[in-house]
């Protein structure tokens, strides 16, 4: 009978256990199961920061083939690597009976370039740089047309105050509009502003990377911009790319304020060429920045050496920044806020770094540069 009673009682609890799970399980294991996933969560985190991170290597990565062109007047403008050729595209009203024009890199590298082609009708032209050649071009959207609503980066020549990015989206497609002495037709309408520094530099769409068009024009009330399709040129540019023109014609130049003069001093492109440097480095293009170097300093410091001594730097913020110049050099003093790795943590260190820069063989280069570390 006690044995009976205990096998009862036994019998009892495995039920009454088994009752409970069950109801357990059928009320909280879905809430867990529509409940938000850290996961998931934690997946669009990180990619929200992919996209981020890739526009801004998009934008970097594109500033390197944009260049500035100088014309022997002093007027300036922008244009872009087209292909290995060393080819550079541009408006025609930027370098409008020319010849000779001088070509000016991110990197603060200066070349000659030749006008090998130059429209009357449109304002489109090429000029040749042999010192580019060979050098991977930007990639070109050659089988498609921009739409409403994509969404694209405006980019200016890479030196001085002219180094700028504008970004927003074509607002409008088939436009046509005349600003003497050229006739626009099926142009791209964009919200992104043409300026002086955007004319002649590439539209590019801010996903792939891709050339859309060529800046060529700009409303400054209500800041609207004009650019001419890439693919609508393109018989043009290759053209003139297999076959120079001989003889370059008279182009007339009525758009003004597009083409300009606005020289800018040693400290202008020193300032900036320091500012490129630690932006390379942010970008983990070390590359880049150890070519910003001089000769003799790159001489005592191996790239292998030099890119090593900031693989544990995550970041660098400009703080502020003094150029002070005496005849073709000049002195650029910077205060840096770097982000450091440090075993498992990073620490927050700011420096004072104080460099000497100069030209060397016609280029602008980074001579010599000592930091400390400050409070």
């Amino acid at each position: 009978m006690k044995k009976w009673m205990i096998s009862l009682i036994s019998t009892i609890l495995v039920w009454g256990a088994g009752i409970f799970v069950f109801f357990y399980i059928k009320d909280s294991i879905p809430k867990k199961l529509t409940a938000p996933s850290a996961l998931i969560v934690d997946a669009k985190t990180t990619e929200e920061e992919k996209v981020s991170t890739d526009l801004k290597e998009i934008i970097h990565n594109a500033q390197k083939l944009v260049v500035k062109i100088k014309l022997a007047d002093g007027s300036l403008g922008s244009g872009f690597l087209y292909n290995n050729r060393g080819d550079v595209v541009t408006n025609a009203h930027v370098v409008a009976n020319a010849k000779e024009v001088t070509i000016m890199t991110s990197d603060a590298r200066e070349f000659s370039g030749t006008v090998i082609g130059i429209s009357q009708e449109t304002d489109v032209a090429v000029v040749r740089v042999h010192g580019l050649e060979g050098t991977s071009p930007l990639k070109i959207a050659k089988d498609r047309k921009g739409e409403i609503g994509d969404e694209v980066l405006a980019l200016g020549s890479p030196l001085g105050l002219q180094n700028t990015v504008t970004t927003g989206i074509i607002s409008g497609v088939d436009r046509d509009l005349d600003l003497d002495p050229y006739h626009y037709e099926d142009v791209y309408q964009i919200s992104a502003p043409i300026t002086h520094g955007n004319s002649g530099g590439p539209l590019v769409d801010s996903k792939t990377g891709e050339v859309l068009g060529i800046n060529s024009a700009g409303i400054e009330k209500g800041a609207i911009g004009f650019s001419i399709p890439i693919v609508s040129i393109l018989h043009i540019i290759e053209g003139w790319s297999d076959s120079p023109m001989v003889n370059i014609p008279e182009v007339a130049t009525g758009m003004e304020g597009y083409a300009y003069e606005n020289e800018f001093s040693v400290e202008d492109y020193s300032s900036y060429l320091i500012k490129y440097f630690y932006e390379s480095l942010n970008y983990g293009d070390y590359v880049t920045a150890y070519s910003l170097l001089g000769s003799s300093w790159q001489t005592n410091l191996s790239y292998e050496k030099f890119r090593s001594g900031y693989l544990n730097t995550l970041s660098v913020t400009i703080d502020d920044l003094t150029a002070t110049s005496s005849g073709d050099k000049a002195s650029v003093v910077v205060i840096i806020s770097a982000k450091e790795r440090n075993n498992d943590s990073t620490n927050l260190s700011k420096y004072k770094a104080t460099y000497e820069v100069s030209y060397e063989n016609d280029q602008l280069k980074i001579i010599s540069g000592k930091a400390e570390r400050i409070n």
